[in-house]
């Protein structure tokens, strides 16, 4: 049976029905994380999400379409950024810090279920069968990929992504100040990086060691699943 890091290195779209697939699971992985930054927020006591329609999971309200091109592409995205009033939290830099963590953590989540799926479903066979099963064990192995790439991705510490916000617990007021102040370019910033092939070493190596130590956790589950 393949492993989920032999298909990484042979991953590639066979046909349009594969490149369907892994755009609708683009698509809600998207909306899944931009969802939880709204709820988290709406935890800690910021409506601002849920009163602009931002928790939810209708694609129109979060998908920037050109994240969602180098998501597909690429496997690493961005979709429309989750308005939030930080001072509507107790503890603003926490509150922040917590409301970006949710993206990732969601995304760490969806790529769970799909390792899990994958195995279960490789396990009985579907990975080699022909028609709707292979597409459902495709389905889940592309759910495990897009997922682990975006928490990778989200997690790197530069404005605007989460990561950055998440600095926040750690970097002193006036260092987070001076970091966010650039905030503007720094998707210029991550632009350049990704298109010059400077963070693809890094981030698959992270996005790699993430899904193994994923893996280790959900075959026990997915043999229980396939009744092995």
């Amino acid at each position: 049976m393949r492993t989920i890091s032999n298909l990484f290195q042979n991953f590639s779209l066979a046909s349009l029905a594969d490149g369907l697939i892994l755009a609708l699971v683009a698509v809600f992985s998207i909306c899944v994380h931009e969802s939880c930054h709204g709820l988290m927020a709406l935890a800690l006591g910021d409506d601002t999400a849920k009163r602009m329609g931002r928790i939810s999971l209708n694609p129109l309200h979060h998908v920037d379409w050109y994240g969602l091109v180098m998501m597909v592409i690429f496997k690493f995205g961005w979709a429309k950024g989750v308005p939030v009033n930080s001072s509507r939290f107790k503890n603003p830099k926490l509150g922040m810090a917590l409301t970006a963590l949710a993206g990732p953590v969601s995304n760490i989540i969806l790529s769970f279920f799909g390792v899990v799926g994958y195995f279960a479903t490789a396990y009985r066979g579907w990975e080699s069968a022909d028609g709707i099963l292979y597409y459902v064990n495709l389905l889940f192995f592309y759910l495990a990929i897009l997922n682990t790439g975006l928490a990778v991705f989200n997690l790197i510490p530069v404005p605007p992504l989460d990561g950055s916000k998440i600095l926040a617990i750690v970097l002193p007021e006036r260092a987070y100040r001076w970091l966010m102040r650039y905030e503007r370019y720094g998707m210029l910033v991550l632009m350049v990086l990704l298109l010059t092939g400077v963070l693809d070493g890094p981030l698959i190596t992270l996005r790699q060691g993430l899904l193994g130590v994923i893996s280790i956790l959900a075959r026990p589950i997915a043999h229980l699943l396939a009744g092995i």
